[in-house]
């Protein structure tokens, strides 16, 4: 639980720093999580996790499968309960916690869901940093990857191994990168509907 509140301490920190401040930190963001990823494969090369991905099966499908069709149900869902034309709920959905990505491409069609599509994405990776490690104490700690949707290679995935443990890594990379390799051509394809 200390974790969570370092969590939610270094989040409000954030806020009020770059509220009452002046300080730029331009690309920084970018610098730090390529620092991120690459710490995170130097720790694969020494766990030998590259080599687990033969491993991994049928879950290194299934579970991306699984995370796409449970986002756009629930994009659907929310279409119905909050009145939003379908098209954009499953656009906002299909974005799969990728707030940086989604936000522009559905900007480019409607300025209201662009904004609406980063901070719904956004929340998802949020409430992941949040919730995974009290998730994983009902569910399977694989499965409970999937609320990560595409953030669980890069942002999301030190919460994620800190948690699930470093058997959960490689699990956790796959399912990020092949929802990342989706996203990007999927919001564009519901969106020409």
């Amino acid at each position: 639980m200390s974790f969570l509140y370092l969590v939610l301490a270094s989040l409000f920190a954030g806020l009020l720093i770059g509220k009452y401040t002046t300080l730029e930190f331009g690309s920084l963001y970018e610098v730090m999580l390529y620092l991120l990823i690459f710490i995170i494969g130097l720790d694969l090369g020494k766990s030998k996790g590259v080599g687990e991905i033969k491993k991994l099966g049928k879950i290194a499908l299934i579970l991306p499968l699984a995370t796409v069709i449970g986002s756009l149900l629930g994009g659907l869902l929310a279409s119905f309960l909050l009145n939003i034309p379908i098209k954009w709920a499953l656009g906002i959905s299909a974005g799969f916690g990728w707030y940086s990505l989604t936000g522009p491409l559905l900007a480019q069609y409607s300025t209201v869901y662009g904004v609406i599509g980063f901070l719904a994405n956004l929340t998802r990776e949020i409430l992941t940093i949040l919730f995974y490690p009290l998730a994983i104490k009902k569910i399977p700690k694989e499965l409970a990857v999937s609320m990560g949707g595409a953030t669980t290679m890069d942002s999301t995935l030190p919460v994620i191994v800190k948690f699930g443990g470093r058997e959960i890594t490689i699990i956790a990379f796959v399912h990020g990168f092949i929802l990342t390799a989706i996203s990007p051509f999927l919001i564009p394809l519901i969106l020409q509907l």
